[in-house]
């Protein structure tokens, strides 16, 4: 094959398709789960912060560093292996460890994230997860009884997973330490990659379900502002007719008004698409997990159905409302701007009619002054002609006022004739 240049990206684009393996687990083990986001400006945080945070924690533990401006980290530190993940809008740390603590779910196993080192965190916890994994029993019974002791049964959520490997369950609760739960039946003869993707999914829908609830918290304060617009932009539109206010005074409130949407939609619509986006993917991880109902209980999908679905609605009714209103301004702002135009265009009407009638008497005047005007000049000229004219008609015998009574018709004549040329000339 003939050597061609490659695409300066080719082997990075390429190498991002394998750069998150999920990881292998071998049963019993444990994973411990926590994603850390800046409250605000998250997308354009300091990710040197971010890095320098993972350092300290690998220095800890004497482990070796990731590449340097690496999005994404898988090694050994300590007892566990860690998998970190630098996301758009936030960090993951996964901490998988062999075996089972005698406590299900005990808090000492989220100390392979020291309490310190999770105080200098450059953000906030949304959200840390303990899973505990271990093999199913014989006796199914036994799997529930467990389940129905660890869990909250109004909010417990089961179902068997990827083909009847494995049975997943959790409540989707916080617990007193501070950690959301979930366990992990796996069938015997699992393969360990296989218990991995599901231990891998279940953070993953429980990391987008969290982000993509910040938008419900946003879409509520701004449900509070919308109401406070909607009846002013309601009013406005149904005043366009009235005669109380002028349209120009009307359009400068309309104005304002639909700057303040346009203002809210730029705030609210990274959040609002993220919430879009972050949605799919919980849909998407639940959906790849293939549930089947284990004893009558709900199972994940119907859980996400039932709370989950809700609230995305909300988001996307709220967002739909902001769009339709700020449509609404705009269009009412067109009407109304056409209507100052075509008023205006009605005084520009009359006030061109009223130049052309002043125009008129204008030239009305302009005519008389002419007509004053050659009888002015004639007057002068004639006089002016007579006195040159004198010594000549004087000889001849014929008296000044003949003279002048030649001269005058002749005169008048000319200066009129020199006006109009000059008037057309001028025209």
């Amino acid at each position: 094959m003939p050597k061609i240049k490659d695409h300066p990206l080719r082997y990075d684009l390429v190498n991002e398709l394998h750069a998150r393996p999920f990881p292998a687990l071998t049963v019993p083990c444990h994973a411990v789960y926590v994603a850390i986001k800046e409250p605000e400006h998250a997308v354009n945080r300091d990710r040197v912060a971010d890095r320098t945070h993972l350092l300290a924690l690998l220095d800890r533990n004497g482990s070796p560093h990731p590449q340097p401006d690496a999005t994404h980290f898988s090694g050994a530190m300590g007892r566990h292996h860690l998998k970190w993940e630098s996301h758009t809008e936030f960090v993951t740390y996964s901490a998988f460890g062999s075996g089972l603590s005698a406590r299900a779910f005990d808090p000492i196993e989220a100390d392979v994230f020291p309490e310190g080192w999770l105080a200098n965190a450059p953000g906030t916890r949304l959200t840390s997860v303990l899973i505990r994994v271990e093999e199913m029993p014989e006796d199914e019974a036994e799997m529930l009884t467990k389940l129905d002791d660890w869990f909250v049964p109004e909010s417990l959520a089961m179902a068997r997973v990827v083909d009847g490997a494995a049975v997943i369950a959790g409540d989707f609760r916080i617990d007193p330490a501070g950690h959301m739960r979930f366990a992990v039946f796996v069938q015997k003869g699992t393969g360990e990659r296989r218990v991995g993707r599901i231990v891998q999914r279940l953070c993953e829908v429980e990391t987008y379900r969290a982000m993509s609830m910040l938008g419900l918290m946003r879409a509520r304060s701004l449900s509070g502002k919308l109401n406070e617009l909607d009846p002013q932009l309601s009013r406005l539109i149904s005043g366009m007719n009235s005669t109380d206010h002028s349209p120009e005074e009307v359009l400068q409130t309309l104005l304002k008004v639909s700057a303040e949407l346009e203002s809210l939609a730029v705030q609210f619509s990274f959040r609002f698409g993220a919430t879009e986006a972050y949605e799919a993917i919980v849909t998407q991880r639940v959906s790849v997990m293939r549930e089947v109902r284990v004893e009558g209980r709900q199972t994940f999908g119907e859980f996400m159905m039932r709370r989950y679905d809700p609230a995305m609605r909300t988001v996307k009714s709220v967002d739909a409302r902001l769009r339709n209103m700020a449509e609404r301004a705009t269009r009412a702002a067109e009407l109304l701007r056409t209507r100052v135009d075509v008023e205006r265009s009605a005084q520009n009407q009359k006030l061109l009619e009223s130049m052309d009638a002043r125009a008129d008497l204008q030239l009305r005047l302009q005519t008389t002054v002419e007509g004053l005007s050659v009888v002015a000049i004639s007057y002068y000229a004639v006089n002016l002609l007579a006195y040159i004219a004198y010594p000549v008609t004087e000889g001849l015998g014929i008296s000044k006022g003949m003279s002048m009574a030649v001269m005058v018709p002749l005169v008048i004549f000319g200066v009129w004739a020199m006006v109009r040329r000059i008037r057309n000339k001028f025209h």
